[in-house]
């Protein structure tokens, strides 16, 4: 099949220029202003954004064993309509990913469904219990792209230790969740002010801070790679930044409600603004925007972690943790960052797409002949209020909700084919 996107603000090369792009197969074969080709299919993009198709290094499908609050189907079909082309996702389901076969099980499953592309992160340790490595060189010739116990950490230091010398010896790269569970114990938000108005157990910051400074210390004296998952806090940005100046290779994520919401959010006791790690405060949110600009922080990703209605219209201690994020997390990063003066459109999504591929070491982030064809095409003008009943995906749980915001995908093309998705 070919496609023809004509007369769209393309991003190349750090530059919008209006200029037409021919997808012949899964390539985009040609990039030039006002090309005599003939297509199968023509995308008229007159004043729209033609962007790599966004890369979501962490997000949770769920299946197998958590269907009720999403699968692969219809998480891949939320990761559409935010303008995702390849999601990662995270091996917390039931059972784990920690072995072929489920590994098998969700590579098989994602190219049935042929949505977006499906790259499975696999367990660092057995069930995720942190008593016993996965075999990682397998699981990575089998297509795992990293490891992580995301949902729980490896709260064994020495574990962590094998975990990337391991990694370091089959090149593959460790995700780690930083929490340290003493610390955090019985806590369901952040530590401070607003926690004490609505009498709330809280959180320490240190919990997340202590974890992350053990994992770069360990990078640094392995010389190994490691990737600090969801950063919150102001502190944890500053150790990440002095790490990179000593060389340590770390990198590491933040996600949309780290830059644009802060517990404020909890003081009408909405458990959609339960999330783990807790919203922080303003401080917080300016420093991890600060992290963003000046390059510490490498990716922006979503977390997504859909839940049943029902699971979160309960107590606030009660509520599991997490926002659904595929299908805000542009405009989000739009919203908050670009229309609010912080850094440019190339810059926000080299943040949600070229960076997260290069971290992860798959295809995509960039626009240029010979490059594969995934493509999302935005309309920046375009602003609306977010209505979570109406997500594709099965989780209606969005601290945005009600929120408005800017910037909606109109079209998304994947390895050359264009999705359909809800414009």
């Amino acid at each position: 099949m070919s496609i023809l996107v004509r007369n769209g603000l393309v991003l190349k090369d750090g530059a919008f220029k209006k200029l037409d792009v021919y997808i012949d197969g899964d390539r985009i074969e040609k990039i030039g202003a006002d090309l005599h080709v003939i297509a199968d299919r023509t995308i008229e993009a007159d004043g729209l954004a033609v962007l790599p198709g966004f890369v979501d290094m962490h997000c949770h499908l769920r299946e197998p064993g958590f269907e009720y609050k999403e699968d692969i189907f219809s998480g891949t079909s939320a990761a559409l309509q935010g303008g995702y082309t390849s999601v990662a996702c995270m091996p917390n389901t039931e059972p784990v990913v920690d072995n072929l076969a489920v590994l098998k099980y969700v590579v098989d499953k994602a190219a049935e469904i042929d949505n977006c592309k499906v790259y499975p992160i696999a367990a660092v340790t057995k069930g995720q219990k942190g008593e016993k490595l996965t075999e990682m060189g397998k699981l990575k010739e089998a297509g795992a792209v990293a490891f992580s116990d995301d949902g729980r950490p490896v709260s064994d230091a020495n574990m962590m230790r094998l975990a990337l010398e391991y990694a370091k010896g089959v090149d593959a790269l460790v995700i780690s969740h930083c929490e340290d569970l003493s610390l955090a114990a019985g806590g369901v938000v952040n530590e401070g002010f607003n926690a004490t108005i609505v009498g709330l157990r809280g959180i320490t910051r240190t919990a997340e801070e202590v974890m992350v400074a053990r994992e770069v210390l360990l990078a640094e004296a392995l010389d190994c790679r490691v990737h600090i998952a969801h950063i919150s806090t102001a502190n944890s940005v500053s150790l990440v930044r002095e790490a990179k100046k000593r060389g340590a290779k770390v990198t590491c994520e933040t996600c949309p409600h780290y830059f644009s919401a802060t517990d404020e959010e909890i003081l009408s006791f909405n458990t959609n603004a339960k999330i783990n790690p807790p919203l922080r405060t303003q401080t917080d949110v300016d420093a991890i925007i600060e992290g963003l600009k000046d390059g510490t922080i490498d990716a922006i990703a979503t977390d997504h972690a859909p839940h049943h209605a029902d699971e979160k219209n309960r107590e606030f201690e009660l509520a599991p943790n997490g926002t659904s994020g595929f299908e805000t997390a542009f405009a989000v990063g739009y919203t908050f960052l670009v229309e609010a003066g912080h850094m440019s459109v190339p810059e926000l999504v080299e943040l949600m797409s070229g960076r997260p591929a290069r971290i992860l070491g798959i295809e995509g982030g960039e626009i240029r002949e010979g490059a594969v064809a995934d493509i999302a095409i935005i309309d920046l003008e375009a602003d609306y209020v977010v209505d979570s009943s109406r997500f594709v995906s099965k989780g209606k749980n969005s601290v945005f909700n009600g929120w408005k915001l800017k910037g909606i995908p109109r079209a998304v093309i994947v390895n050359g084919y264009e999705k359909e998705i809800r414009s």
